[in-house]
């Protein structure tokens, strides 16, 4: 399910634009979360405590302190992955989009047929990049986590919880599970941790260093991961 945000200061002009986001849904039987934003502000930091939520963000140019445009740039920092829309009244900023890989530029009054059109290839990119992240579902939320972002993923009991530098992701499974999805990118160093084969910096005895943390490689998995570990760091 797509998470999509609005973030625009006028709120008729978010309210417009969510109906007719809706609408389109409901004619293509799909369903979306939708978060409104009042600012950049808000949206950044919303976004700074719930990475890996959103997929999709229109972003109304013409805001107060900080608009569409910077708002976008500090996106851009921490998620080259996220799919942004910009919104306007105005057309002169028709090509400043693309500098932060806009995937499009919308005239105010919005058309139904270009947010058709925005749907559909937001939902093309974001199963182009299926293999690149790693999908969990905690409650109602579904996160996409790039692969290239998660540090390890550690079990306890019937929970697995995914670990990047900026959060932890947990979620109902089992490491076993997890293990055949994420393939030969990952290996197992013990029975509660999987970890990312290129996140290790340093092996030392029955430990691996990822990070600033100091995970045990047990002994029935100690053979395995550092034929692992010794591949990946020969192919660097």
């Amino acid at each position: 399910m797509l998470c999509i945000g609005i973030c625009d200061d006028n709120y008729d002009a978010r309210l417009t634009l969510r109906a007719a986001l809706e609408r389109i849904l409901e004619t293509r039987e799909e369903t979306a979360r939708m978060l409104e934003f009042s600012s950049g502000e808000g949206l950044l930091g919303w976004k700074k405590n719930h990475p890996g939520e959103l997929n999709l963000i229109f972003l109304d140019m013409e805001m107060g302190q900080l608009d569409g445009m910077e708002t976008a740039r500090l996106l851009r920092q921490g998620d080259e992955d996220l799919q942004l829309v910009f919104v306007t009244g105005y057309a002169d900023h028709v090509f400043d989009g693309y500098r932060v890989g806009a995937l499009g530029y919308l005239l105010k009054p919005v058309k139904a047929e270009q947010l058709e059109d925005i749907l559909t290839r937001g939902a093309a990119a974001l199963f182009r990049r299926e293999e690149e992240v790693y999908l969990c579902r905690s409650g109602d939320v579904t996160y996409r986590i790039p692969r290239k972002h998660i540090r390890y993923f550690t079990s306890d009991r019937r929970q697995v919880t995914c670990v990047t530098p900026e959060k932890s992701y947990t979620f109902y499974g089992k490491l076993d599970q997890v293990a055949e999805q994420v393939g030969r990118e990952f290996v197992r160093i013990h029975q509660r941790y999987l970890v990312r084969v290129k996140a290790v910096d340093r092996v030392a005895g029955n430990q691996v260093f990822v990070g600033d943390e100091v995970l045990p490689v047990s002994r029935s998995c100690q053979q395995a991961a550092m034929i692992a570990l010794t591949r990946a760091a020969l192919e660097e």
